[in-house]
């Protein structure tokens, strides 16, 4: 199969694709033809070795020092099911009983995060069953990818660590981005006041998107705003804890989706930050909401895996437009072609 590998940290031009031995599902994996992944901000960091502040010793730790120990990333999968692994035993077996994941078959429409084993810049990979979820046949392999990374955080930020309502004001920085423009239509799903801060060349996507106010971060930085936010969610790493807290009202709640190792450390009361879980009943959710036609999912034109390197400088200049699709497959022999879908306004 072909993989781009990247055995050392560095520019964009240091991934390149090999030829690799095709992977071979474990007990409780399947081997998914990848149709489409993403190159996000969580790939760029660890392509470049270049991490948020204080993290750089603890993530060179865990990923290695001079390069990658796992070289082909990708953390998004999104095809079919090709091969099935041998059932799993024990406790891994009880956990799989009388789950979705279970009835998992070959020709299955899926698609799922890998997590720390990456691996889904290439053409085939094996993953975890619990990991997948299914993808409605209303759903596109293009949608499905590119909803995974930034939605699953902003569903999760927003829900689980902000306990968002009907009602809520909600603050969104940074929300032209994967995270941002998921978490805007997210907020207004659940019937939220919405303010966008984004540049003003993506005002009216933020518009388009449901905000109810759209500022432009260059003519009015967030910390200057004088509203009062039941939840700010800084996408960006735009905010720290100290100039994030004027901003919320009464039992706000300050959400940073990127913030420093002391920082993360030290968040207490209405401050939130940590990783986001990859849970398959989330990625559930969001493609069960695009299906409906209430989520819009807001990517890039998409890449064969043979640009890359492109993909990557558009994602370190940071005017990449939402998410950034790529195709592992050769044109000719992509499925996607009967599962495109057009785009959706948010109802």
């Amino acid at each position: 199969m072909r993989a781009v590998v990247v055995e050392r940290y560095g520019p964009p031009e240091v991934a390149r694709i090999v030829e690799q031995p095709d992977p071979v599902p474990g007990p409780g994996q399947v081997l998914v033809r990848v149709e489409a992944s993403t190159v996000n901000s969580g790939d760029a960091r660890i392509r470049a070795g270049r991490f948020p502040e204080g993290f750089g010793p603890v993530a060179r730790l865990a990923f290695g020092f001079r390069g990658p120990r796992r070289p082909v990333l990708g953390n998004v999968v999104s095809g079919v099911i090709v091969a099935v692994g041998p059932a799993p035993r024990g406790r891994a077996a009880a956990r799989l009983a009388d789950t979705p994941a279970a009835r998992l078959a070959v020709g299955d429409r899926v698609c799922g995060m890998t997590g720390v084993a990456m691996g889904a810049h290439a053409e085939l990979v094996a993953i975890a069953r619990g990991k997948l979820a299914l993808i409605p046949a209303e759903v596109s392999f293009e949608d499905a990818a590119g909803v995974l990374f930034g939605g699953s955080t902003a569903l999760h930020y927003l829900t689980d660590k902000g306990g968002i309502r009907a009602g809520h004001r909600v603050l969104v920085i940074g929300a032209s981005g994967a995270v941002g423009t998921s978490a805007v239509q997210l907020a207004k799903h659940v019937g939220a006041h919405v303010t966008a801060i984004t540049s003003a060349r993506n005002a009216a996507l933020a518009s388009e998107l449901g905000a109810d106010r759209v500022v432009d971060y260059r003519a009015m930085p967030p910390e200057e705003l004088d509203e009062r936010f039941d939840l700010v969610l800084d996408t960006v790493g735009a905010l720290s804890p100290a100039t994030g807290r004027p901003l919320l009202a009464d039992g706000g709640r300050l959400l940073l989706v990127v913030a420093s190792l002391v920082e993360t450390i030290t968040a207490r009361g209405p401050v939130k930050t940590g990783p986001a879980p990859e849970r398959a009943e989330g990625f559930a959710t969001l493609l069960g909401l695009i299906a409906e036609g209430r989520l819009r999912v807001v990517h890039e034109p998409a890449l064969p895996l043979d640009r890359i390197a492109e993909a990557y400088a558009l994602v370190d200049s940071g005017r990449k437009v939402g998410n950034l699709v790529v195709h592992p497959q050769p044109a000719s022999a992509r499925r996607d072609s009967t599962q495109q879908t057009p785009e959706r306004t948010p109802s």
